[in-house]
């Protein structure tokens, strides 16, 4: 018997699986599953980017974060490989250049302190050079005004208070007209006239002149007297009496100290501070204050010590005087053996 064929010709294969099966293999609904994500886009590890991010803005950070993202892209996956390796790498860069630049740092600071070290022992005392007497002492430099000369006066706090109450000078500009003003100074030896050098030192003589208006040196003693064979000075301008005292502020050298650079090695070579010189006492560039020294015979010192006028003959004869009385204690150097005290410093 032959069997009809159905109804609308044979039944096609299964389209999918085994012809076997009674209903076919069935497939999955959608195909093959992907693996874990299918064929999306790897996710790129946030640290990795923080690294990168950091190592413009704190490398130590950016060096943790790209080793802690490596681990993690290597556990799970992630991408973002490259930009941990480039943050790690600018990282260690950024930190290596930072360490060498504080160990720069560290040493200009040790440097700098040893300096200022040195600056500070030259400071322990206030008072002019003694060296020793050379055979033939260079004159002091002939004038050339610097271009600031009286430009820019300025009188900075000290950290040691005030002797005496003092205000500190006008700052800024001071003007160099007229070249000289007189001055004079009235002891219990005599009378000491000035001629104080505006021209060269505007500064220290507006200084000066502004003590003197103040009443600052009135009632004070002359506390050291020098007599060596190099020194010929009478030192005043220390209410305390010690050689410590001061106005409280300081302000830089002018004339001969600004005829030469800091380097020079003319700096440090005694030369000719003549007869008759009024300078002002230091105890390194840039400390003078209120206390000066009246030179009563050719005396030789570096140039560190401002010029900034002249004694009169009447004034000479009575520091001849006090001179002549010689140190207090038989020495070349000490308190005067003639007590010598300020009854007033004036202008004319």
């Amino acid at each position: 018997m032959i069997n009809p064929p159905p109804p609308y010709g044979a039944y096609p294969p299964p389209p999918y699986g085994d012809p076997s099966s009674p209903y076919g293999a069935y497939p999955p609904p959608y195909g093959a599953y992907p693996p874990p994500y299918g064929g999306y886009p790897q996710a790129t590890n946030a640290l990795a980017i923080a690294s990168l991010v950091c190592a413009f803005v704190f490398a130590p950070l950016g060096i943790a974060f790209g080793h802690i993202s490596l681990s993690q892209i290597k556990k799970n996956g992630e991408g973002g490989r490259g930009l941990a390796v480039a943050g790690l790498i600018i990282s260690y860069v950024v930190t290596a250049l930072t360490i060498l630049v504080l160990v720069w740092a560290v040493i200009f600071i040790i440097a700098l302190g040893r300096s200022l070290e040195e600056f500070d022992q030259g400071m322990t005392s206030n008072h002019t050079a003694t060296p020793t007497q050379p055979a033939d002492a260079l004159p002091l430099p002939p004038f050339k005004p610097p271009a600031t000369l009286g430009s820019n006066c300025q009188y900075p706090s000290t950290t040691e208070p005030a002797s005496k109450p003092a205000k500190p000078p006008r700052t800024g500009r001071v003007p160099t007209d007229p070249a000289f003003i007189s001055a004079g100074i009235t002891t219990n030896r005599g009378g000491i006239g000035l001629q104080l050098d505006n021209a060269k030192t505007p500064c220290t003589v507006n200084n000066f002149a502004s003590l003197a208006q103040q009443g600052f040196f009135d009632g004070t003693t002359c506390h050291r007297l020098t007599a060596t064979p190099a020194l010929g000075v009478l030192q005043c301008g220390d209410p305390s009496g010690t050689g410590q005292g001061g106005p409280g502020y300081r302000f830089p050298n002018e004339y001969p100290t600004n005829q030469f650079r800091l380097t020079d090695p003319l700096m440090k070579v005694p030369m000719l501070y003549p007869r008759g010189t009024l300078a002002m006492a230091n105890s390194g560039l840039g400390t003078n204050g209120s206390q000066f020294f009246l030179v009563y015979k050719d005396s030789v010192m570096p140039p560190t010590y401002t010029v900034f006028g002249t004694i009169d003959q009447t004034g000479l004869a009575t520091l001849d005087k006090i001179a002549a009385a010689g140190v207090a204690d038989g020495g070349d150097d000490g308190k005067p053996n003639q007590d010598v005290t300020i009854k007033s410093v004036r202008l004319a």
